[in-house]
Formats: C-alpha cells, structure tokens, sequence
C-alpha cells in the first residue's frame, strides 16, 4: 500500500479506526471522513498526517468535501473504504411498532447503504483517473439469519447488492468488493436513535466476547484490528484479480451445521 492515496469514511473508531492503522502501517497516505466531531480530534491528535474531514457520510456535502480535501493534500484517490453502519439489536418484524417503521427503515438505509452510494459517487472521478479500488462493509449478517433484526440484514443485504453491482459496472478500470466482518470486540457500533436505542452500543452487551467466540468453529472472538487486514488485501494490488468479491474474518461461523 505503500503511497497509495486512501479515503476511509467512518473511521472515528471501531473497524474504520482499526483500518486507519492497518493502511498507515503498509504506507499508505489516508484521508478520513467522519461525523463525530471528539473523534475527529482524536484522530487528529495522536495521527496528525491523517486528513480529517468533519462530515455526515450520509450526505453529499460531507462525502464531496472529504474527496476535496483528500485530492488537495494527496493530488487524488487510489482507494476508497467506507466502513459506516448503524445496528438495530435484533428488532424483528414482530417487534417494531408500525409508528416507527417508516423512520427506523429512512435511518438504517441511509446509513448502512446511502452513505455507501454517496462515497462511491464522490470518488467516482478521482478513482476512474487513477484505477482505484473500493472496499465496502458488509456483514455476516448478509449471509446467515440471527445476526441482527429485519432492518439491519436487509440493509447488509443491500451493501451486498452494491458491491457486485458496481463491480460489474465499474470494471475493468475500477475494482469493488466487500468485506463481512463476523461480530466485532471493542466497536462503537450503536442502535437506531429512531428505536430509541442511539445510545446503546453493541459491545456493552453482557458477556460479548465469551458469546462470540461460543458461536463461531475457531472460538475466537474478533477485533476491529483482526478484520482490517481483509481491507488492506482487497485494496491492495496483490488481489488485482478479485473484483465483485467478499472477504469472510467471521471465526468461520459459514462451516457451522
């Protein structure tokens, strides 16, 4: 990765933080777009060669500035990695109030897939001049039932529809693939505020790291820093004959009978 221009949207902590550190170690110029103002700064502090952009990813403004600002401080994009998502813990059809249904499905699918659509189109450009890479974040919950309620595995299900889509529409110039991490340790990822659940965060669930690894074959229980090699990989010109393809660091819980 070594000089390659890199634009992570999402990377105030979790996976996309994790994958900020992964990309600067193979030397990699990185870019950032992210919302939350305190881990903007944070970002800033401790990596001040890191350009930040203050930004909701879910808007066309934040994700045409963070292009901007990243093709100023680096002349262009070579790899673009959105890693934004939001969660509903498991609200199943039968749970969710009709009252609601329409504002929790505007929240969910702007995050985890607007957000996604609109990164892609601002980078577009920058990565049709450069035949570039883009990695988006899907989910195991895309694949096997029970990882998350009706709103959130049809929004992964959605990124997962992306990712083969532009795949196929891009190619030859640009390649596009996804990665789907399993459960994540020491995530920020939190509930739909439209759910009441905005400041619930999913790795504050009692007993998290002993129930992911009872689930998965490999009893592991992984980190953002586990899966954020995958991103690397895809990115990377070692995997320049993949395109339209997923990465699975979910402790192989697709082997499970």
């Amino acid at each position: 990765m070594e000089n390659q221009r890199t634009l992570i949207v999402g990377a105030g902590s979790g996976i996309g933080r994790a994958v900020v550190d992964a990309f600067l170690s193979e030397g990699a110029k990185v870019s950032v777009l992210e919302k939350d103002l305190s881990k903007c700064d944070s970002i800033s502090a401790v990596l001040p060669e890191v350009v930040v952009t203050v930004g909701d990813a879910t808007t066309r403004e934040g994700n045409e500035a963070a292009v901007k600002n990243a093709r100023e401080a680096f002349g262009g994009i070579d790899v673009l990695v959105n890693c934004v998502g939001v969660f509903d813990f498991y609200r199943g059809i039968s749970e969710l109030d009709p009252d609601v249904i329409d504002q929790a499905f505007e929240e969910i699918y702007a995050v985890n897939v607007k957000s996604h659509i609109h990164s892609v189109k601002a980078a577009l450009p920058s990565l049709r001049e450069s035949g570039g890479a883009i990695v988006l974040t899907e989910s195991t919950s895309a694949y096997f039932p029970g990882r998350g309620g009706v709103l959130y595995v049809s929004s992964k299900f959605a990124v997962r529809g992306l990712v083969i889509a532009l795949a196929n529409e891009l190619a030859p110039e640009i390649r596009v693939n996804g990665v789907a991490p399993g459960g994540t340790l020491n995530t920020d990822l939190r509930g739909l505020s439209s759910l009441g659940l905005g400041s619930r965060r999913l790795n504050d669930s009692a007993g998290r790291e002993a129930e992911l690894k009872g689930r998965v074959p490999l009893h592991v229980a992984l980190s953002g820093s586990d899966h954020a090699w995958s991103y690397v990989f895809l990115a990377s010109k070692r995997s320049r004959g993949i395109t339209g393809g997923v990465i699975h660091p979910d402790g192989g819980i697709g082997i499970k009978s």
